[in-house]
């Protein structure tokens, strides 16, 4: 073999062009529609996709990034860790408050309510037009009747007196009783829980939103019974069912009280209507087994024969609220029906949480 073909095996072998001058370099690039070049390490290699004709192969390239999420970190890493959620959410209880009063059962409601006053004091104005006198009560309850024509302010008493033993309770067991029940009812207690809310945090906000419905419920009656009142009858003095006379805002301020008393006796009620929502899917019979137990427990609270069990009733110490209207104000009454109602609020509330926390929602 010559000397000059001995010369050109090493540059074939480094991957030069053949037949070129070994002492140039071989070309970086190939020209268009030329094989591949055999490369620098002396294995072939496969242009990339959308790179030029003869370019050099591009180092490899990195793993994709992961998009960073709001918060600065990768998307698929775990989130910065959040403040904790506390069981009470005002988002959910907004919610809840617009489903409640959106309804135009609700407004039914509040609308029959704000008509009893309406119906006695137009009522009482036309017993009284010629001098006449309303008859008081026998003992059953608070004697407000008599007092009205003197004196418009007691228009209010009277309708919270005539309205508490079963208009305001009905109104009360018809929104709570819908609580879970209607939500179940309709396919969106399944959406509900979806949402990152929590059974006990929903839960919460239903029973706040039934009790706002208690607040709203009885200021409907007073506000309604204030305006025909004021409209009706005279304003002035009050004068208080012991027989003192105190001033019309003292007056005022005692109605107040009173109202907010009325309020808080609903608060049993309305945790057992949200009990008996959680046990069943229906809506309505969550409204109507909430309705018939006041009615029952209503009955029982009337017969004489079962008088030592009614002091556990949850009805028994409604009307205490009169003795607001006396001077002094006997607190024992209003005591124990307050006591009594945060008795009911937490047993039927706790059960109502077991009961919601455990059970299959299927619809």
């Amino acid at each position: 073999m010559s000397q000059a073909e001995t010369s050109t095996e090493p540059a074939e072998a480094e991957g030069a062009v053949p037949g070129a001058d070994p002492a140039v370099p071989a070309p970086v690039g190939r020209a268009a529609g030329a094989g591949p070049a055999p490369g620098a390490s002396g294995g072939a290699t496969t242009d990339e996709p959308g790179s030029a004709p003869g370019a050099e192969p591009s180092p490899a390239a990195p793993a994709p990034r992961e998009a960073a999420d709001p918060g600065g970190g990768p998307a698929g890493a775990p989130a910065a860790a959040r403040a904790p959620r506390g069981v009470w959410s005002l988002g959910l209880f907004r919610s809840e408050l617009v489903t409640v009063f959106r309804r135009a059962r609700t407004m039914a409601l509040l609308g029959v309510l704000a008509g009893v006053p309406l119906l006695v004091g137009i009522a009482i104005r036309i017993e009284t037009r010629d001098g006449g006198s309303v008859a008081g009560n026998d003992g059953g309850g608070p004697a407000f009747l008599e007092q009205v024509s003197n004196n418009g302010l007691f228009l209010a008493f009277a309708s919270l007196a005539a309205t508490l033993p079963f208009f305001l309770p009905m109104a009360i067991g018809v929104v709570g009783g819908d609580a879970v029940a209607g939500e179940a009812a309709t396919g969106t207690l399944r959406y509900l829980l979806v949402a990152p809310a929590g059974r006990t945090r929903l839960l919460l906000a239903k029973y706040a939103s039934v009790l706002v419905f208690c607040v709203a419920a009885t200021v409907t009656v007073v506000l309604s019974a204030v305006i025909v009142g004021f409209s009706l009858f005279p304003v002035g003095d009050v004068t208080l069912l012991s027989g003192d006379t105190v001033s019309l805002t003292d007056g005022i301020l005692r109605g107040l009280l009173i109202a907010l008393l009325v309020a808080a006796s609903l608060i049993g009620l309305a945790a057992l209507g949200v009990f008996i929502s959680t046990l069943t899917d229906s809506g309505i019979g969550a409204m109507a087994a909430t309705v018939g137990l006041l009615i029952t427990v209503q009955i029982v609270n009337s017969i004489p024969q079962l008088h030592a069990l009614q002091p556990y009733l949850f009805p028994h110490y409604w009307l205490s609220f009169a003795d607001v209207m006396r001077a002094p104000v006997i607190w024992s009454g209003i005591l124990k029906n307050l006591a009594l109602q945060a008795v009911y609020a937490a047993v039927f509330g706790s059960a109502a949480w077991a009961r919601f926390t455990t059970r299959d929602i299927t619809a």
